[in-house]
C-alpha cells in the first residue's frame, strides 16, 4: 500500500473513506430527476429542484432527533420516506391520493444517485493504494444499491446502521476506524463539507476537501472553499488520486 503520511496525523494512511451526498454522487441531480419522472406519472405539477431541496432540508432536522435522543435510531431510508409526506403536502399534494407502492418508489430515488464525473475513476484509482468505503449517514442497504448502480468500487460499506450513530456524532466516525481495525489517524475523510471534515478533525482523522460547487444547485455559495487546513485540498477524486499517489523513485 502507498505511504501517504497525513500531515496533521504524522500516521501513513491506510483508509480513504468518503462522505457520500454530495461528495461523491450528485443527490439534486438525481432526485430531481425522480420527482420529475414521479410527477410525470402521476399527473401532478411539481418543481422537480425546489421539491429535491425541499426534501433534502429536512435531512439535518430529522438526523437531530436522532442524535439528540428525541427518538431511537431510524435508518436514513426510514427518514427519507417519513420527510417525503410533509414535503408533498407543502407543494399541495396529499400522500393519501398517491398509491403506497409509488411513494415508496419514489423514497427510493435515494438509492440511485449519479456520481459526479470524476467519482468512479477517481476511487478505482484510490483503491489500488488503500481501502475504500463510505462513511456516511446512508444505511447499508442504501449505500450498497447506490454502489451496484453508479459503480463504486468500495471495499468495504459500513453503513449508520452499523454505528447507529449520524455524523457528526462521534461514534459515526469511529465505528468504521475500529471495523477496519484502524487507528483514527490512519483513516482520512474525503468530503465537500467543512463541517464535516472539522468533525473528522477533532477525532484525530486525516481529511481531504472537495470542491463541489454545484451541489446545492446554482444560486447557492455553500462549501465552495475549504475553510480549514485540512491534510489535501483536492479539485476532484481523480485529482486527490493523484496527490495520494506513490512518489516515484
Amino acid at each position: 500500500m502507498a505511504r501517504y503520511i497525513a500531515p496533521s496525523t504524522r500516521q501513513p494512511v491506510r483508509a480513504v473513506l468518503f462522505d457520500v451526498f454530495g461528495t461523491v454522487v450528485d443527490w439534486r441531480t438525481g432526485i430531481a430527476s425522480a420527482v420529475a419522472a414521479f410527477a410525470d406519472r402521476m399527473g401532478l405539477t411539481l418543481d422537480p429542484e425546489a421539491f429535491a431541496d425541499a426534501w433534502r432540508s429536512r435531512y439535518q432536522p430529522s438526523m437531530e432527533r436522532v442524535r439528540s435522543g428525541l427518538r431511537p435510531y431510524v435508518t436514513l431510508d426510514e427518514l427519507h420516506r417519513e420527510n417525503l409526506e410533509p414535503v408533498l403536502r407543502e407543494q399541495g399534494v396529499d400522500p393519501a391520493d398517491i398509491p403506497t407502492r409509488y411513494l415508496d418508489e419514489l423514497s427510493a430515488a435515494w438509492h440511485a444517485l449519479p456520481p459526479w464525473p470524476d467519482s468512479v475513476e477517481g476511487i478505482l484509482r484510490i483503491k489500488r493504494d488503500f481501502i475504500v468505503g463510505p462513511l456516511s449517514n446512508g444505511n447499508t442497504a442504501l449505500l450498497v444499491d447506490m454502489a451496484k448502480g453508479a459503480g463504486l468500487a468500495w471495499d468495504v460499506v459500513l453503513g449508520s446502521d452499523v454505528s447507529r450513530a449520524y455524523k457528526p456524532s462521534l461514534e459515526a466516525y469511529l465505528a468504521p476506524v475500529h471495523f477496519l481495525g484502524l487507528g483514527p489517524g490512519e483513516v482520512m475523510l474525503v468530503a465537500a463539507h467543512n463541517a464535516d471534515l472539522a468533525s473528522a478533525r477533532r477525532l484525530r482523522l486525516a481529511t481531504a476537501y472537495i470542491p463541489r460547487p454545484a451541489e446545492f444547485g446554482p444560486h447557492t455559495h455553500r462549501d465552495l472553499a475549504p475553510t480549514g487546513d485540512w491534510d489535501v485540498r483536492a479539485e476532484s477524486i481523480t485529482d486527490l488520486a493523484d496527490r495520494l499517489a506513490p512518489t516515484p523513485q
